[in-house]
């Protein structure tokens, strides 16, 4: 526990020795904010769904920004040589570095609570959809996270990372959606369904967290995670 509390807290300030974190988090907020208020006063309705209908299609390139230099940096420099040599496990690594990148995350969400709170000022807004909506945009941006930290584990490059990680994040957002499984033989339908995480994310974003889309996206987390790891450990044997 305590090389994951190292490694977490070692992690987290990487992102704020550079501007680059500032930057990211600014560029975030900035553009979040003026393509939901472009519209908001336009429908005149005190209500977030705009913003969180927006929400998934921003962290689908967030993410992977943030993650891409997790482990292709370490490999570019051959610093993930010395991480491994040190008595550090391939769990507690990864761990640490997921966590490092949840705080920011969420440490970026929770500076978005401006909106709400002037949402809250000009009118009576349902709390519920707005707690359901960061509740899922939680957990689908830690379930980008995981699979924007194994992809990085794959390269030494930054940018085909990155990439791949907007490749694979929007691949397993839209798969459920209702555009593509239309077309979809109708065996597949459901587990395409269920595969989606757009779904599980409008389904938390009513307001109702069900523990199924909960579950759902612990499940892509850990099994993301443990790709991660046995990345790792392919590179060992190697």
């Amino acid at each position: 526990m305590s090389n994951i509390k190292a490694i977490t807290a070692k992690e987290f300030r990487s992102y704020f020795d550079s501007p680059v974190a500032y930057i990211y988090i600014t560029f975030f907020l900035v553009l979040s904010s003026w393509l939901f208020l472009r519209g908001f006063f336009l429908i005149g309705q005190a209500s977030m769904r705009g913003f969180f209908g927006l929400l998934p299609w921003l962290l689908l390139f967030f993410v992977p920004a943030v993650t891409m230099r997790l482990w292709a940096e370490e490999k570019k420099l051959g610093t993930i040589e010395l991480l491994m040599t040190l008595p550090i496990r391939d769990h507690e690594a990864v761990i640490g570095k997921f966590l490092a990148s949840f705080l920011f995350l969420t440490l970026t969400l929770v500076l978005s609570v401006s909106i709400p709170l002037m949402i809250a000022l000009v009118g009576d807004p349902d709390p519920g959809p707005i707690i359901g909506g960061y509740i899922g945009a939680v957990l689908l941006g830690a379930a980008y996270l995981s699979i924007g930290l194994f992809v990085s584990s794959l390269t030494e490059n930054q940018i085909i990372a990155f990439i791949i990680g907007v490749v694979a994040t929007f691949a397993l957002f839209i798969v459920g959606e209702e555009f593509v499984v239309y077309s979809a033989p109708h065996a597949l339908v459901p587990v395409l369904k269920f595969i989606g995480m757009g779904a599980h994310f409008d389904s938390i974003g009513r307001g109702v967290v069900d523990s199924r889309d909960v579950i759902y996206y612990l499940s892509v987390i850990g099994f993301f995670l443990y790709l991660n790891v046995r990345s790792l450990e392919s590179r060992s044997w190697k």
